[in-house]
């Protein structure tokens, strides 16, 4: 009995199921076990204690390190042992073909996934260094972007890799890619000029801006792919595409410091030539007497159709329009009460006639 338990064994073994042997099917069963097992033991014991460490050092890399290994290494050796173990059983040709490109296919995949996020942990790092927050919502907006062609990239590269003919494929796509381009010129330029407005920051949000050439105005509110919306003074949204944008000339006050105003002022031909020259210290004596204003000049400037017209310069040490608005008020209404005082006429618009008769 003793001697045919082996013989027994032996052929159990030796009997084939779907071309394999019983021995084939448990070899590879223990390699998949085996692996298992070591990768959960690496798991608990090693890597816990390695992750545990890293959390208590102040450097970054550590932290990626150890989570490209947890989220990247370990599936890739478990993708191996699973591959092991499954070629350990010689599959039919189509099977293993089929087994390689999946191999391939998920091998290329983690390393994608691994390049995309070693360039976003390289970015965190860069970006605790440089604290531009407009340089980092830049490289936020266009990061998809790099993902996406590092995919169409890596896509194309195992394609290659796997046996697959891509020059016809790359050829009509940049066929097709000419013929998308010149059908949406106008979307597209308005995406590039997105990109103008990410690089170059014209204005950024909440920036005041006034578009040359027109009465529009307002507060940036959003600056999307392709269109830009400004909520104007009157309370409307508006909205330009932002190719109008980037070939507009706009004023931006944003780094407005303070406001100089220039305005002109017009007293009749008959005023008292002694109160035209006391008219500049009149009017400086005025606007002095605002506080955060700074008199600039006050000149005799041109004799019109119908007044004497002086020239004022000042400034107002502040950027808010409404506080411009404010000062200009109390310097007309102060004006206007010493001309009363004075007798100062602000002439209406005349024209007089002379008519001469002929003998």
């Amino acid at each position: 009995m003793n001697s045919g338990f082996p013989a027994l064994a032996h052929k159990i073994l030796q009997y084939r199921i779907l071309h394999d042997r019983v021995l084939d099917y448990l070899v590879s069963l223990g390699i998949l076990a085996g692996g298992i097992i070591l990768t959960r033991i690496f798991r608990r014991l090693v890597l816990s204690r390695i992750k545990a460490w890293a959390e208590k050092t102040e450097t970054r890399l550590d932290d990626f390190v150890v989570a490209g290994i947890e989220k990247a290494a370990l599936p890739i050796f478990y993708l191996g042992v699973f591959y092991s173990a499954a070629v350990h059983l010689a599959p039919a040709a189509a099977v293993r073909k089929v087994m390689d490109i999946s191999a391939a296919v998920l091998l290329g995949i983690f390393a994608i996934r691994f390049l995309i996020a070693g360039m976003r942990h390289s970015a965190d790092i860069y970006w605790r260094r440089d604290r531009d927050a407009a340089k980092r919502q830049i490289f936020a907006k266009l990061f998809p972007v790099i993902q996406v062609l590092i995919w169409a990239v890596g896509i194309i590269f195992l394609l290659q890799n796997l046996g697959f003919h891509i020059s016809s494929l790359v050829a009509g796509l940049g066929l097709g890619g000419v013929a998308v381009a010149l059908a949406a010129q106008a979307v597209l330029k308005d995406v590039f000029s997105y990109f103008v407005i990410l690089f170059d920051r014209p204005f950024e949000l909440n920036d005041f801006i006034i578009v040359s050439g027109s009465d529009l105005m307002g507060t940036i509110e959003h600056v999307g792919i392709r269109t830009t919306r400004v909520r104007s003074l009157s309370g409307e949204l508006l909205i330009f595409a932002n190719s109008d944008l980037t070939s507009s000339r706009l004023k931006n006050y944003k780094t407005l410091q303070d406001r100089r105003i220039q305005f002109n002022i017009g007293v009749g031909y008959d005023t008292d030539i002694e109160d035209l020259k006391n008219l500049p210290d009149l009017i400086a004596t005025v606007i002095k007497g605002f506080p955060g204003v700074t008199f600039e000049r006050a000149h005799f400037f041109s004799f019109d159709a119908s007044c004497l017209t002086f020239q004022v310069v000042y400034h107002v040490l502040s950027a808010d329009y409404n506080r411009y608005m404010d000062v200009q008020h109390g310097i007309n209404l102060a004006i206007a009460e010493e001309f009363k005082r004075r007798g100062i006429e602000v002439p209406f618009q005349t024209q007089t006639i002379h008519l001469k008769q002929e003998k």
